[in-house]
This record gives C-alpha cells, structure tokens and sequence, in this order.
C-alpha cells in the first residue's frame, strides 16, 4: 500500500507562479465585466464619505515611475478606506491645457503658432491632450488603480472651465484680480509669463563683471574734500552684462558701512566690508580706503550710466547684502524683482519717480530703442540681438568707455523654465495678478487650524511659502487655455468685468467650451445692450491672454468636486512633495479667496523615486526605472508592494535589484498562501469550523498573533504609514506563519483523521488567517487578493470579489496576555533548541529534524515553562520524534544557551520509523495489518 497516498497532503489550484503580466488582465477584466468599482460605491452610498481628490497629471508623453507611486498611494487609501466602510468615490483627472501641450503640439508637428488660427491651434491641442489621456489612463488602470476611468474630468471640459471662470469672477468681485506692470519670470522660447511653481534650478555659466558708473553729484556729501569728482565711480557687479542697458538705479543699504576707496588715480564706492574681496575678485591688491559712512548717506546721489545719457539715482533697499559684489547694486526694474519693488516704492512714496525701462521684447531680442541715447562705442548696434548674444558686446562697449573694471565667469544655480529647460529672464510687463496680501492671513490660518499635514513638516514648508510669496501672476499669453474673461472698452480704455460679464461668458463657456473666447467677437460674448459701466460707450474688444495653469488645477475643487456633489472642504489632497507650491499651493489659494477656508482638510506628500544609491533618476544616466519595466516582468504587484515598502514621506529608491528583492518577498507571501488554501481543501467553513473555546492551545495563540498583527496593519494604514504594514506582514508570512506555526502544525494537517478534532482546530484557525489576511494585503497586493479570494473557501453571504468586502473585525476576545506571554516564553526557549538541532544536522548527527531524540536541560522557570507543555507536545513543538526534559544542570557536550540557560543534547532516535508520518516512536510494528506503521498512523488508515 502506498501510504503517502493516504496523507492530506496541501492540495490547491491556486498556482505556486504568480506569472502576473499574463493574469492581472484577467483580474482587470473581471473587475471591469462585474463592475466592482460601481458595486463598491453602491455597498457604501449611505456611509461616510472620504473623497480624496486626484490631482491632475498632465495630459502629456508617457506616465514616469512618479506616476506610479502617486496613484498607488492613492489607491491603497482608497481601498483601505472602502473597506473600512466609507463612500469612496474617486474621479481621476488630467490637466489638459497649458504650455506643455501647446510646446508638444508645435514641436510634434512643426508648425508656427504665429501663422495659426487660434481655433486651429486649440483644436490641435485639444486632440494631442486627449490622445495622450487615453494613453496614461491604460497604463494606469494597469496599476490595478479602480476609479471612474470612463468619466475622468479633464480641465478642457466646458463644465470644469464654466467653474473656474466663476472662481475668477468671484476673486475679481472680492477685489483679489488686478492688472499691472510688473517684473515677472519671463521664458523667451515659450514667449511667455511664468509663475513661481513653473521655475526650477540648475547650474548656469555666466559672466561676472564689475563695472564703474561716473560720479555726478550727492544730497549729502560723501565724497572726500580734494577728490578730482571726475575719476570718482560708484562699482556695481552683476552676472547679466544683458540687463545694462535698461539701468535706472543703484542700490544700497542703509544700514550697511560705505567707503570711497582709491585705487591710482581713480576713487571708488563701495560697501567697506566687501572692498577686500571685490576688488580682490577684480585683481587689486593696492587700495586706500578714504573714509567710512552710512549707505543712508547715499540716498538720491546720482551716478551717470556707463554707456547711455542717463543718470542712475541712488536708492536705499533692505535686499542688499554683504554676500557678494559691492553692496552698490545695479538696478534694472525691468528686468529683476527686487529691482523694481524698490523703484516702485520710490514711485509709490512720491520721492523720484524713476521709468522702468523695457527694452526686451517677447523672444529675448532688443527693441530698436535700446540704442537710443548711446555714447562712446556706438559702432555696434544692440537692436533686434537676442539678449544672451549681446553680452559679449555690451561687455566690449563698456571697456571701451573705460567702464569695466573687470571680467571673469562663474557658475552658479539660475532660474530654468519647468517645461523647456532653457534659462528665464526677468521681464516687465502688464500682467494680470491675483493680490495675495488681500486674504493670505486667511490662508496662513487655514493653513494652522484646518488642515491636517502629513508629514507634519509639510506646515510649516507650506506656511513660509504662502507667507512669504509676492503676487500670483495668473495671466500667460498662449492660446492654448481658459480665457482671462476681461473686455476692455475701446472708447475709454478701461476694463470690465461683473456678475453680467462673467455669467455670459460662462453661458457660451458652457455650450461651446471656452473655444467661444475665439470664436465670437466681444458684442456676442457680453449680454444684448451692455455699455461700459465707466462711459457709457457699447464697443469693446477681449483680452488676449490665458489663465495661468495653476489655476485651471487650483480651480479643480470647484470643477470637480462641486460639480460632481461632493463636499468641499474634501478629505485627502496627495501629491509630491514639490506641490507645496504647486497645486496645494493654487488650491488653497483659489479656495480661502472665494470661500474663505481650505478647499482640503488634509495634505498627505510623498517624496522623489531615485535610484539605489539615491541619485536623481535621468536617462543620460541611464538609471531609470519606467512603470513597464516593473510590470512586464514582475506584474504591478510587485510594484505594488515596493509604493508600500518604502517610507514614502522622504525620497524613495528604485534599482533592478530593489525589484529583484520584492519579488522574492512576494514569491514568499504567495507561497504562505498556497501552502494555507492547499491545506483548507477540504475545509467548509460553514460546517467544518471549531469553536473557539474547543481549538488548541497552539492554534488560539495563531489567533492571538493574527489579532496582534491585525491591529498593527491597522494602525499602520490610519497612520499612513504603508512600510509599517510592509514589515509587520511580511514578518508574520515567513516569520509566525511559515517557519513556526505551519511548519509545526503539518503533522497535524497531514498525518491526522480529515475531521480529527486538532485537524479541525487547526484549520480554523488557517481560514480566519487567510480570510483576515488576504483582506489586509487587498488594498496593496490588489490583484493577488483578488485571486487568492477566488479560490478559498466562502462563508455563506461573502461576495464575490474581496474588493467588496469589509475590513477584517477586530478580535479582543482572541487576545489573552496570559497566553501571549506563555508562548512568547516558550518560542524563545524553542529558538534555542533549534540551535542545537541545526548543529546536530550539520555534524551529520541527524538528518531530518525527525530522526531526533533531543533531551533537554532546565531550571527554574524554563523548566516549568517546558514541563507545563509536556514531553510529547515538546517534540511535537520542536518537530522531533522524541523529546525528554530534565529538570538539572546540562551535562558536558551540551549545547547550553547564553541567555536561557538551558541545554540541549541531540542524539539519533533508535525507534522505528513510521512509514506515513516519518516519526519514530515506539508504536511501530503493534498493528500487524500495518506493520510498518505507528499505532497512530494505523489507525488513521482503518477509520478511512
């Protein structure tokens, strides 16, 4: 007879390979064929909502590894929150429209936005956005991300555009919308304004040069009696040589140390405690410092620009320090922020009113006026040269008008453009604004009272930036995006914008998409006999520009959540960490300027993927990580589980052997399934189960470690904190699971009566196991909890995905300390034994750990902990065939344990060996029909 037949062996259909990029299909079929994600909304319309709202990936190339972590986060709160019995509805969205898609579309196909129709450019970009919509929404339905993938909202449509058209009405209305001249961040490839969260760094070379502007004359004498006023030269130093020509200024501190320095037969100014280094810099090393004073002393003298009939007036500014230079900045309001706020106080204060000389058009070339009002080396004309050209021509006329002390290079971080990469000019120009000043003390308080930031550093990086930031430029002057729905009258020149305006605008908005802007002339736009408020006059013409991105995003809880019925304030905004001062930044913005609170209540941020040794991820470089790279080879699961296994709140690495490694972690939890459905094959939880006042010792500490990590998992996903569950569950898989309690109990679940009572126990305990841990892994390993649930048994009334069902529910009555700290005791006492057991096997003592007869020394409480188990139940907990304690010291030739004390000896066992269980014991060969098993084993066969 062969007796291994008559074993219940693990026994599943559930495959040991989770070959997943050939089934997750499968499973996103089923999902999409039983229209889970709708079922889950319906199951839980009447519970409390937590909406968290998606941010808007651009519509735009091919989705990054970013893209990845972001919306796996979010699906795993989403599916946590389900299962936790909330409404969890979640709309997906793109950002559609902007400079990205217009610089895509015009560098795809080649054309010349200049020579296009508006309309014609706007419908080419309408068709590049939602093809590239389709695109990112497969790859991230591949995620294993369920949302409403057939409805996403898209900042293009009319019903989100007709909303953010309100927002601007109302913000307008409220008195937070202006238009002025202002230096603003200017990109001459894209030819157009930038805000803040559009700009980043990198390294530039530049010029560095110092040059001299002729004394003139002061209000307060500072320069020294005897001086010749002719070689006297105010030094200033800057890193644009292109931004001379349009200087009005110079600027000092008044609180900093002045001095006249003479070097030969010249005289220059310069702050006292940078004249070492500057002049230094500039190659000097024979100097005389003439005297000190105030830089207050300084204020209005005037200094003669070094190539153009033009004074330069000296004005006093707290934004010049001692870092670097001279401490007498060159000020050119046109072209630098400080610049032209202090020129502009000056104006505002009635002391001087200075011009802001502009001189740069829109591509980065001079105007012809730029070489109006030249003197000295007027050979080279500087008009219709872009400006980076002209540097090296600027730098000539300057020497040649004996103007330029000196000239070197140096590199330092410098202001990019976001989208094209290429360095930004500062560049005045009329722009529409949003007046931060007007409600940011609103926003600072919702920032402090009414939002939730996680991690809570995100405050305070928050709170620096909305209080610290200067106006918001809302205006760009692109083509592809929601109108700035303002008219200018053409009798008078003012602008308009009210309730009537913008409810006509948002009335055609709303039948033709914003495409209407350029489809109609101002008088079909405005209401039938609209005048201007301010004249009277009925002719008006529309403005050109388009709203700022930002605030089409930042509009999105309005075109999204308001529009679809969902609460404002929502749940959970989720997003990088950069978005600080991108769209949590808009968003709270748009939100406390209309509504007056926070349109979130909390603000969860995740860090950058970099790769293994923690450098940024570039494809010069060589170490990126795409999406597909994961999912093709591993499945999304395993992509899955690295977004859970990192602590996301910093930045999170990813490398070939980071995947490698994850998928052998989840090869392990797998198999811990399988080995848990093959051994509840025959199991019916509906007839089959023990109560649990009747299951063994063994099995309710099973029980008490599963309510233990059922707990732990618990708080981990409420926390946030994915990696804790990461650990905490794997742990339990190969740790509590398969190296202890299953390798234990296969004695039991193999060698025992199919309905013997340990048997039964036993498995009990195995499907609340796999039923409370397939729920806790669904909202990460998504599609193998899915598959798991197809093939374990059911309860009576479970659903038919585990997507559906509730979080598991917590078990205190299976949490018993005096049976935790028993068995606690015990393991630890186990893991010595074991010690000693692999010495015996490596010295070729002992083959399998069955073939042992381990006898064990102990005192104390180590001897009463083992005695209370018992000799029998001690080789079963050891899985051995025999196992003896002595209660006394370990004999010589023990292995003794440092920190219990207890010593063990492992010899061979001289009993018979059971043909079925493998055991030796002593009641081999007492069943003549069965001789070569024990009397267990034997009596197994005869009740079969």
């Amino acid at each position: 007879m062969d007796y291994g037949k008559t074993l219940h062996l693990p026994e599943t259909e559930f495959p040991m390979r989770g070959n997943l990029p050939k089934r997750e299909p499968e499973i996103l079929k089923f999902w999409e064929d039983n229209d889970i994600y709708n079922k889950r909304l319906e199951l839980r319309k009447d519970s409390k909502p937590f909406i968290l709202h998606d941010g808007p990936p651009y519509a735009n190339g091919k989705l990054h590894i970013g893209h990845a972590l972001n919306k796996t986060l979010k699906d795993i709160i989403m599916k946590y929150k389900t299962m936790t019995g909330h409404y969890t509805r979640y709309i997906p969205g793109w950002d559609t429209h902007g400079l990205p898609i217009e610089h895509a579309v015009i560098k795809n196909t080649g054309l010349n936005r200049h020579e296009m129709a508006p309309l014609d450019l706007r419908n080419k970009c309408k068709e590049y956005a939602l093809n590239c919509v389709e695109e990112q929404k497969q790859d991230f339905i591949r995620f294993g991300v369920l949302g409403e993938w057939d409805r996403p909202y898209l900042t293009l449509r009319p019903e989100f555009e007709v909303k953010q058209i309100g927002i601007f009405g109302e913000m307008a209305k409220r008195g937070h919308i202006y238009k002025g001249l202002k230096t603003v961040y200017w990109c001459t490839h894209c030819e157009t304004a930038l805000a803040e969260a559009e700009i980043e760094y990198a390294e530039k070379k530049s010029f560095s040069i110092y040059v001299k502007f002729p004394y003139v004359s002061e209000k307060t004498v500072t320069l020294p009696a005897g001086v010749d006023a002719s070689k006297a030269f105010a030094v200033i130093w800057t890193t644009t040589p292109w931004t001379m020509p349009a200087n009005v200024a110079i600027s000092v501190n008044p609180e900093l140390s002045y001095s006249w320095v003479q070097v030969g037969d010249e005289y220059y100014l310069m702050a006292t405690e940078l004249v070492e280094s500057a002049l230094k810099d500039a190659g000097i090393t024979e100097y005389n410092v003439l005297n000190t004073f105030s830089g207050a002393d300084l204020e209005l003298a005037t200094f003669k620009h070094p190539f153009v009939e033009r004074t330069s007036t000296v004005l006093l500014g707290d934004h010049v320090t001692l870092e670097a230079g001279t401490g007498c900045v060159h000020t050119a309001p046109a072209h630098g922020e400080d610049d032209f706020n202090v020129v502009a106080r000056y104006r505002k204060e009635g002391i001087i009113d200075l011009p802001i000389v502009s001189l740069v058009d829109p591509v980065g070339k001079y105007i012809s006026a730029v070489d109006e009002g030249r003197y000295g080396d007027t050979e080279f004309p500087l008009a219709g040269v872009e400006i980076h050209d002209a540097e090296v021509p600027v730098i000539k006329i300057l020497a040649h008008n004996n103007a330029l002390l000196h000239k070197s290079s140096l590199r330092h971080q410098y202001a990019h453009c976001w989208r094209c990469k290429n360095p930004v000019i500062y560049r005045a120009t009329e722009q529409w604004f949003s007046s931060v000043d007007g409600y940011r003390q609103e926003a600072l308080n919702a920032i402090d009272n009414q939002v939730q930031w996680i991690p809570k550093w995100g405050h305070d990086r928050i709170y620096n930036m909305v209080r610290d930031r200067g106006d918001w430029c809302i205006s760009r002057q692109r083509t592809w995006g929601v109108p700035i729905p303002v008219f200018y009258c053409n009798e008078c020149g003012e602008y308009v914008i009210n309730d009537d305006t913008i409810k006509s605008v948002q009335s055609w908005v709303a039948k033709e998409g914003s495409d209407a802007w350029w489809a109609h002339d101002a008088k079909k736009l405005l209401p039938e006999g609209f005048t201007c408020p301010h004249c009277g006059h009925d002719e008006f013409r529309k403005e050109p520009d388009i709203m700022d991105v930002w605030f089409d995003s930042g509009s999105s809880w309005s075109g999204v959540l308001e529009v679809n019925g969902l609460d404002v304030p929502t749940a959970m905004y989720l997003e990088g960490s950069d978005q600080h001062r991108g769209w949590f930044n808009s968003s709270l913005l748009t939100g406390v300027a209309t509504t007056g609170h926070a349109p979130y209540n909390s603000v969860l941020t995740h860090g950058f993927v970099v790769d293994g040794e923690g450098r940024k991820m570039s494809k010069s470089v060589g170490n990126t990580v795409a999406p597909s790279d994961i999912i093709d080879v591993y499945g999304a699961d395993v992509m899955r589980l690295w977004v859970s296994s990192a602590d996301y709140q910093g930045d999170v690495r990813l490398s070939k052997d980071i995947v490698k490694q994850l998928s052998e972690v989840y090869r392990k939890i797998r198999n811990t399934f399988r080995f848990l459905l093959g051994n509840l094959d025959d199991f019916n939880p509906n007839t089959d189960k023990v109560a649990y006042a009747d299951m063994s010792e063994f099995d309710q500490w099973a029980l008490l470690r599963l309510e233990e990590v059922r707990n732990k998992v618990t708080e981990a996903y409420e926390n946030y904190e994915f990696h804790i569950l990461y650990h905490t569950i794997h742990n339990f898989c190969t740790v509590d699971l398969s190296s202890i309690y299953l390798d234990i109990m296969k004695d039991i679940m193999y060698a025992e009566s199919a309905n013997n009572q340990a048997r039964r126990s036993a498995q009990t305990a195995m499907y609340e196991i796999v039923k409370t841990l397939v729920a806790m892994v669904t909202p990460v390993l998504s599609f193998t909890a899915e598959e798991v649930w197809k093939y374990m048994p059911k309860e009576d009334g479970m659903s038919e995905s585990v997507m559906l069902q509730d979080w598991p529910a917590s078990h205190p009555e299976h949490y018993n300390a005096e049976l935790a700290a028993k068995w606690a005791k015990l393991l630890a006492l186990r893991g010595d034994m074991t010690k000693a057991l692999e010495e015996a096997r490596q010295n070729k003592t002992i083959g399998h750990p069955l073939d042992a007869s381990v006898t064990v020394y102990a005192e104390g409480d180590a001897f009463a902990t083992l005695n209370a188990l018992g000799e029998s139940k001690l080789a079963a907990f050891l899985i051995v065939s025999e196992a003896h304690l002595v209660e006394g010291k370990a004999p010589e030739g023990s292995v003794v344990s440092a920190e219990s004390g207890i010593g063990v000896v492992v010899t061979a066992s001289e009993l018979e060996k059971c043909e079925r269980c493998w055991i030796h014991r002593d009641s081999v060969g007492h069943d003549a029909e069965h001789p070569t098993l024990c009397e267990r084993c034997a009596s197994v066969i005869k009740e079969a």
